[in-house]
């Protein structure tokens, strides 16, 4: 077990934590994490590029002129690849860049994931973060005591105050437990849990 400190919106040392090592201290596989990342990437995709093809263009089907005789090149339609206004031969089409990795990789990576954080010693382990309102000048100030920028903050349940407090902070990112994510934790600086968060954290990955 290793042994973090839980400090207040002071920065000020409240009590400890025991994080599982089974998390928290598993050796960290840069190709694993690599995997999981590419794969969110792709899934985050859109895949909407698109292009007319010929029989998608609007436009008479009628040939423009006679076949022989004119001199001219052999024509069709006007919706010919050949003309302005024609279709795209071998344009793309909308498809889907999503694919899958097993569940035992994305739960092995998330592991990763925290590990790495707790080695790089960048999380902070907060007992409460609860703002009485909407202020985004209050975030700032807890933010400011805790020394950090650049911060992904996971939470157990949904918290409205906080994440619209939060919202128009460039660098920082609200989350729930259920939707921690390997990019979101690699990509932040700091990794920011709540006490609570902590149970549902095992409960996921173990």
């Amino acid at each position: 077990m290793t042994v973090v400190d839980i400090v207040n919106c002071n920065a000020e040392k409240v009590s400890q934590v025991e994080l599982e090592d089974d998390i928290f201290s598993i050796p960290v596989k840069p190709n694993v994490l690599h995997e999981v990342v590419t794969m969110q990437l792709a899934n985050r995709r859109a895949g909407s590029a698109s292009v007319k093809h010929r029989s998608d263009v609007k436009g008479s089907r009628k040939k423009l002129f006679r076949q022989k005789g004119t001199g001219r090149a052999r024509r069709g339609d006007v919706k010919s690849p050949l003309l302005r206004g024609g279709g795209s031969v071998f344009g793309p089409d909308p498809r889907s860049y999503s694919y899958k990795v097993p569940k035992k990789v994305k739960r092995l990576a998330l592991k990763m994931a925290l590990s790495s954080k707790l080695k790089e010693d960048n999380i902070i382990v907060l007992d409460k973060f609860e703002l009485d309102q909407i202020r985004t000048k209050e975030f700032l100030s807890v933010m400011d005591a805790l020394n950090t920028k650049n911060a992904l903050i996971i939470t157990e349940k949904e918290n409205k105050n906080l994440e619209l407090s939060s919202r128009n902070i460039p660098d920082v990112k609200v989350l729930k437990v259920d939707g921690m994510n390997v990019h979101d934790i690699l990509k932040y600086k700091r990794l920011v849990l709540l006490e609570a968060s902590i149970e549902p954290i095992k409960g996921r990955l173990l």
